[in-house]
């Protein structure tokens, strides 16, 4: 199959150092090597990334051990650039390939791609053994005069797609207003930190026996000069894909500590908890910075992780919480019962509370199942010695009844909003919630004594 790139002779893979006679790709030149390969490539009418990744690589580790696994990549690249020899392969990572190619023709990705996950159905030949290795797909296609940053940018958010529906996903860059739309969003966002457009809300977790506010969590928001106020959900993955989430974490970390001292000289000394991206779990030199921060301060923070940020390398995640937990910095599981809860990760975690999901709270009430679900998962967690905190109440009825369930805090707009520093101190002041807080059985008596004879 000629797809349009000057000719690379077969099993030749590009990057630096030598291994094996393949040179492997430093992970941190592989944006600009890959840009590099995209504008040398041959004039054609389309341009075409595609990342490669080993969808078993875990398992492969566990088989192979983690000197011959982190290899087994040049083992699939070479594989690739004899299935496409017209292409430029090249090794991004111990578990990532990148394949770089240009054609007259859109339907020469289709055909790429086709030939690629036939070529990977037979086993390789590892040490004298059989394996069969499973490469997960992600592509982009972009019309020749398109910026490069956007292809790179559009083929690893294919990736992130593939990997999540397990399936190959190819994105069109061309005519594809929203990418643009996000790579400018992303640049922005690398300026926001530096300008400080960015701001924090906070929103209390009341206590229920105590009927206190001990805690607060830190809920980032961006303030656009042109666009206003950009969701958490529009730019947070933006951060993540660009790397800018470490910045902007640690920004997060820097403002918490200045609101905190704030709090204490107001009178109320409450623990802030952030919100700490599954990425930065395994990046040592994010968890050296923030445990410098804190410690500095002497501040009392707390990191909110989800359950499924930890899966993915879960050695690196576990050693890295158990260092923050060292040094007084309380883990929270956020999102509990969201993702694929897993026993064996929870009971090794040095988490100290468990959020089960508002997905769970906010049918508390009016669902059979929820109350067994939200129950059996406080008993859970009490058993492993954490306290629970309930997400997303709105009801007197709910807060009753995880009150008789025996949840330990509650969180919601039952309570508050996310608001800002000043408001969160007037609210503090006020002390308004306690005696909703005191008066939270009485619409509720007849469920609770039932839940209490359960």
């Amino acid at each position: 199959m000629r797809v349009g790139m000057s000719h690379i002779p077969h099993g030749q893979v590009e990057g630096s150092p030598h291994l094996g006679g393949i040179r492997l790709l430093d992970a941190d030149l592989s944006i600009k090597r890959t840009r590099d390969a995209i504008c040398q490539a041959s004039q054609g009418s389309w341009r075409f990334l595609v990342l490669a990744e080993v969808a078993n690589f875990a398992v492969l580790r566990r088989h192979l051990g983690r000197s011959r696994a982190d290899t087994v990549i040049v083992d699939v690249a070479a594989r690739i650039a004899n299935t496409l020899p017209d292409a430029r392969v090249m090794v991004a990572g111990r578990d990532t390939a990148e394949i770089v190619f240009e054609s007259e023709a859109r339907l020469a990705l289709d055909v790429a791609i086709a030939a690629l996950e036939i070529a990977f159905e037979d086993p390789f030949d590892i040490d004298g053994e059989s394996y069969v290795i499973h490469i997960q797909l992600g592509a982009a296609a972009a019309s020749a005069h398109r910026d490069e940053v956007l292809l790179i940018e559009e083929a690893e958010h294919a990736l992130r797609e593939a990997r999540a529906e397990r399936i190959t996903i190819a994105r069109d860059v061309t005519g594809n207003p929203a990418a643009m739309d996000r790579a400018e969003l992303s640049l922005d966002l690398t300026r926001a930190i530096e300008k400080e457009e960015l701001f924090l809300q906070y929103q209390p977790k009341v206590h229920l026996r105590r009927q206190q506010v001990t805690s607060v969590e830190a809920l980032v928001r961006w303030n656009h000069p042109t666009r206003g106020l950009v969701l958490p959900n529009d730019f947070i993955p933006l951060a993540e894909e660009s790397r800018d989430i470490v910045a902007l974490t640690l920004w997060t970390i820097r403002r918490s500590i200045a609101d905190q001292k704030a709090l204490a000289a107001s009178g109320h000394d409450l623990r802030i908890f952030i919100n700490i991206a599954g990425a930065l779990l395994a990046d040592k030199r994010f968890v050296r910075r923030a445990c410098e921060l804190v410690q500095a301060s002497g501040a009392q923070l707390g990191f909110e992780i989800t359950e499924t940020s930890v899966i993915r390398d879960p050695e690196s995640a576990i050693a890295n919480l158990k260092i923050f937990a060292d040094i007084g910095i309380v883990i929270a599981i956020d999102d509990y019962g969201a993702g694929l809860s897993s026993l064996a990760y929870l009971k090794q975690l040095p988490a100290r509370e468990l959020k089960i999901d508002k997905l769970f709270v906010t049918q508390l009430t009016s669902s059979n199942r929820d109350p067994l679900i939200v129950r059996s998962t406080i008993d859970l967690a009490h058993a492993l010695e954490m306290e629970v905190v309930a997400e997303g109440v709105e009801t007197q009825a709910a807060m009753a009844l995880l009150s008789v369930m025996g949840c330990d805090m509650i969180q919601g707009f039952l309570i508050s909003r996310p608001i800002n520093l000043d408001a969160l101190i007037h609210f503090l002041d006020d002390g308004k919630y306690q005696a909703l807080a005191a008066d939270m059985r009485a619409p509720f008596n007849r469920l609770a004594t039932v839940w209490k004879r359960a």
